[in-house]
């Protein structure tokens, strides 16, 4: 009996789409779910027919693969991987491939991957973006892991992924270890920035300017046609004319409490980890929590008074607002992306990862849930620059986000005076203003430190990395402390 190019453990709905789609293209796939009835469902149902082996034990799955085996894991992040792992390894000869198609935490997969070396195998951890319909159609892919896994696996993965106009293949290679889940978690921390942002940008519309769920999907499917052309603009587009079956916008009735699987909060603390300013990703962490305080909002609201009064504005002004809320939401966008940039181009450095950026923002325009037509020009300033220190050098970016400044003010401005909460507008507004600022107040923060804890400072009069201390009360001695760094 021919055997099978890879083998899949998951049958949920991105494992069975994934399978669906490897099928699709070509390859025969093994099944196998520790609930076996779902092998049978399947394989007995949506899979009748097709070129899907299913198999009713590790053994069996391993079995039927073709060598340098291949299996793949769409189990749930944690302790379920770590045991399937120790399931696998005793039945798979060296060279196989073991590889972890879930949203695992990155350090997780480089212990995987040194693990699984250690035992004479290969390990891959890659990330999968693009949620059903990608699984199924074709998904932006980030492998990462053993490097000589790579050529076994991509015929497969660059085959089932998604491809952009040009016919290039949403997914390469990322780098060593957990590279390829950091660019995913990385992924997933801009992905909540651009959710924010597009519902802060639907919050002013509603409360600032008096919109109807009606108006607001003519606004978004308009904004989908230029420069903000993304996929999550896409589907707030078909969400904003989605009606209940009582005639009115659902979207009015779905309860303002967001939930979240942790892929943001991995983000935010690895950049308190790197001591990256990501400062828009993690508002926009920190605002799903408020989110999640419903009942304390509505009694706050009754004390502290939540009331935000419409404006009645002529059409011509109120077109002029839109507008510049469109510019504001492009230039925070910017932001977003310059900041994850600048945590992978940080990370790269501290695990010795040799990142391809440009690569990645290619990786990231088909497929994946923050695919957009911004990312193409991304790409072109890491090809014209691999070494960028900062997108906004870019000369692009630099001339755009300056010609949307006034109007991003304004916004900013007009929502504060207004009591509306618009966090990530203003934590990316104040990121610019920072990086542009050649002189912060941390001259005085630092005499703070020297002043109440001898922690030394630098003088502008002086080199870099030369450290000095003040007595500044005439009692503390001149005894400093060591330099160190969090």
């Amino acid at each position: 009996m021919e055997k099978s190019d890879i083998g899949l453990i998951g049958l949920a709905v991105m494992g069975e789409n994934l399978v669906m789609n490897m099928e699709s293209h070509g390859f025969k796939v093994s099944v196998f779910n520790r609930t076996t009835e779902k092998v049978t469902n399947f394989v007995e149902g949506r899979a009748k027919g097709k070129n899907i082996v299913g198999t009713y034990s590790l053994e069996e799955l391993v079995d039927s693969l073709e060598k340098p085996r291949k299996v793949m894991m769409m189990v749930k992040a944690g302790e379920a991987v770590d045991q399937m792992i120790e399931k696998l390894l005793p039945l798979l000869d060296d060279g196989d491939i073991i590889i972890d198609g879930g949203n695992s935490h990155f350090p997780d997969t480089a212990r995987r991957t040194a693990y699984v070396e250690s035992k004479g195998k290969l390990y891959i951890g890659t990330g999968v973006s693009g949620g059903e319909e990608g699984a199924l159609k074709g998904p932006s892919l980030m492998p990462g892991g053993s490097p000589k896994a790579w050529p076994s696996v991509k015929p497969i993965l660059q085959a089932i992924c998604a491809k952009v106009e040009d016919g290039s293949p949403c997914c390469d290679w990322v780098g060593e270890n957990g590279a390829g889940h950091f660019v995913k978690m990385v992924h997933n921390g801009i992905e909540y920035g651009d959710m924010q942002l597009i519902c802060e940008a639907y919050q002013f519309m509603k409360d600032y300017l008096g919109m109807s769920a009606d108006e607001m999907h003519d606004v978004f499917a308009e904004w989908n046609k230029g420069e903000l052309d993304s996929y999550l603009i896409e589907i707030t587009t078909n969400i904003l004319e989605h009606k209940d079956e009582d005639g009115s916008p659902l979207v009015d009735k779905i309860l303002d409490t967001a939930g979240q699987k942790g892929t943001g909060k991995w983000t935010g603390i690895a950049a308190l980890d790197e001591g990256v300013p990501l400062t828009l990703i993690t508002e926009a962490v920190f605002s799903r929590c408020i989110s999640a305080m419903k009942e304390e909002r509505v009694n706050a609201s009754k004390v502290l008074g939540g009331e935000i009064k419409t404006n009645k504005l002529d059409e011509k002004t109120k077109k002029e607002i839109i507008e510049q809320l469109r510019q504001a939401l492009l230039a925070s966008k910017i932001i977003s992306y310059t900041q994850g940039y600048t945590l992978m181009k940080s990370a790269a450095k501290t695990y010795g990862w040799n990142l391809n950026y440009g690569g990645i923002a290619l990786m990231w325009r088909g497929g994946c849930i923050i695919r957009s037509v911004f990312l193409g020009k991304i790409k072109e300033a890491y090809d014209k620059n691999p070494e960028l220190e900062n997108l906004l050098l870019d000369p692009y970016f630099c001339d755009k986000i300056k010609s949307l400044v006034p109007a991003w003010r304004s916004i900013v401005a007009k929502a504060v005076e207004a009591g509306i909460p618009v966090p990530a507008f203003a934590a990316a507004l104040s990121y610019f203003d920072g990086l542009r600022c050649s002189r912060l107040p941390a001259n005085l923060l630092q005499a703070q430190r020297d002043y109440f804890g001898a922690h030394t400072y630098e003088r502008v009069d002086a080199p870099r990395g030369q450290f000095f201390h003040t007595n500044w009360t005439g009692e503390g001695g001149n005894t400093a402390a060591t330099q160190y760094t969090v």
